[in-house]
């Protein structure tokens, strides 16, 4: 039977279910979280926050958590579940050092990725052929790839100049990109601390100043994956494998080469992720330094749904308070538990307009005692600090927790001849 069936099976629409948002919509939702952090600033003083600086920092850290997070997009549409991303960001991380130090950056770039996808075809074999639980294999390929790249450490960069068991020696930087004229323009008008003005000045300036390639790059994998996944054939044949295995089987869909490709991608992508950090957020391969960002990245696709562009907000929302954190540390961590605190007392007039009682009394009582928290205080512990990025992506995740839903067969065991 023809693979060109599975297009004409689209369920009904449901009646009084959730309505999709417009870009319109969407828009307007962007301007107003835009004027309430504007707002914020005003109020706190803490006017780095939007700074030029601030935008392209939270940028560059929010890349390897967005490529993460992508990864597990790919392998999870099509039901395999992938805890190994981790893993293949450090092999990433090794491999990109490894080939970048001799050979180029973009060499890295290459070897990065094909790293990344060593640790996801390893995850295929595992879990697609095999049926080893997904979370285990996910795992044993995070502790497993610690291990190899401490061991290949130790024969490729110990003894070579600049170079040890555990870091790699100086890569070439990958060339930036900063438009003059509109740059400088942006920043003045930044400079200039006007209400809401300023602001959006300082995230474009952000986004036209010392951007990477390879951060433009991977930006247009975001649209990409969209357009691959939800508008191509492949696409809906790949994610047909992670809502029902057995249905795309008896429709001719060879189940196992889509699981295949999904989950090799997924671990190429957070190869690529893996090399971004070590070409250039550091231009260096140091032991540890994704420091979970591939968990990290799983909790930004999650609190996105499984959807590129809400994976993208997850990522940028841990991008841009892990960026807080390091410009201007607790002057602009306290001004967050304002925003934070307005943004519930917004989420108590919604939880009661929808009559979630319970819900709304919670969100109001945690609101006073940030108010609370913001108005007696100057600055948070640095402990605090150190941990705000960790502490507002379990927050969010917390409250989009009843929105979510994963494929159906994300995680199923399923074995071939099952449809017959």
């Amino acid at each position: 039977m023809s693979t060109s069936k599975v297009t004409a099976a689209r369920p009904a629409p449901k009646k009084g279910g959730r309505r999709k948002l417009t870009l319109p919509v969407v828009l307007l939702i962007i301007a107003g979280g835009l004027a309430l952090v504007s707002i914020v600033r005003l109020i706190s003083g803490a006017d780095d926050i939007t700074s030029v600086g601030q935008v392209a920092g939270a940028l560059e850290l929010a890349v390897p958590i967005g490529l993460a997070g992508l990864g597990g997009l790919w392998a999870e549409r099509a039901g395999v579940v992938n805890i190994g991303l981790e893993g293949m960001m450090i092999l990433g991380t090794w491999f990109g050092a490894w080939a970048g130090f001799q050979w180029g950056p973009w060499m890295g770039v290459l070897f990065g990725i094909l790293g990344g996808c060593l640790g996801g075809l390893l995850h295929a074999v595992i879990t697609v052929t095999f049926g080893v639980n997904h979370i285990v294999s996910g795992v044993a390929i995070n502790i497993l790839a610690v291990g190899v790249t401490r061991y290949l450490s130790n024969f490729a960069f110990d003894g070579v100049k600049g170079g040890s068991s555990k870091q790699s020696p100086r890569i070439d930087p990958i060339d930036k990109i900063t438009i003059p004229g509109l740059s400088d323009w942006l920043r003045d008008i930044q400079q200039h601390h006007w209400f809401l003005v300023s602001d959006i000045a300082g995230v474009l300036g952000g986004l036209v100043t010392g951007l990477s390639l390879l951060t433009l790059l991977a930006l247009l994998l975001i649209p990409a994956t969209w357009w691959v996944l939800w508008r191509t054939s492949f696409g809906l044949r790949l994610r047909s494998c992670g809502e029902s295995p057995v249905a795309a089987e008896t429709l001719g869909v060879n189940v196992y080469k889509y699981k295949y490709i999904a989950v090799t991608i997924s671990g190429g992508l957070a190869g690529l992720g893996g090399a971004f950090l070590a070409i250039v957020a550091t231009g260096i391969y140091q032991e540890g330094q994704t420091g979970g960002r591939g968990y990290i990245g799983l909790a930004a696709m999650i609190f996105g749904n499984w959807m590129p562009g809400g994976m993208a907000l997850g990522a940028g929302l841990f991008g841009f308070t892990d960026s807080l954190k390091l410009r201007g540390g607790a002057e602009n961590v306290h001004a967050m538990l304002l925003l934070l605190a307005i943004l519930l007392v917004i989420a108590v007039f919604w939880q009661l307009y929808k009559k979630k009682y319970v819900a709304a009394v919670i969100s109001a009582a945690v609101s006073a005692l940030l108010f609370t928290w913001y108005l007696l205080t100057d600055q948070v512990p640095s402990q605090f600090v150190d941990a705000a990025p960790y502490v507002t992506t379990l927050l969010v995740l917390s409250l989009s927790a009843q929105r979510l839903r994963m494929p159906k067969a994300n995680g199923v065991p399923y074995r071939k001849g099952e449809g017959k």
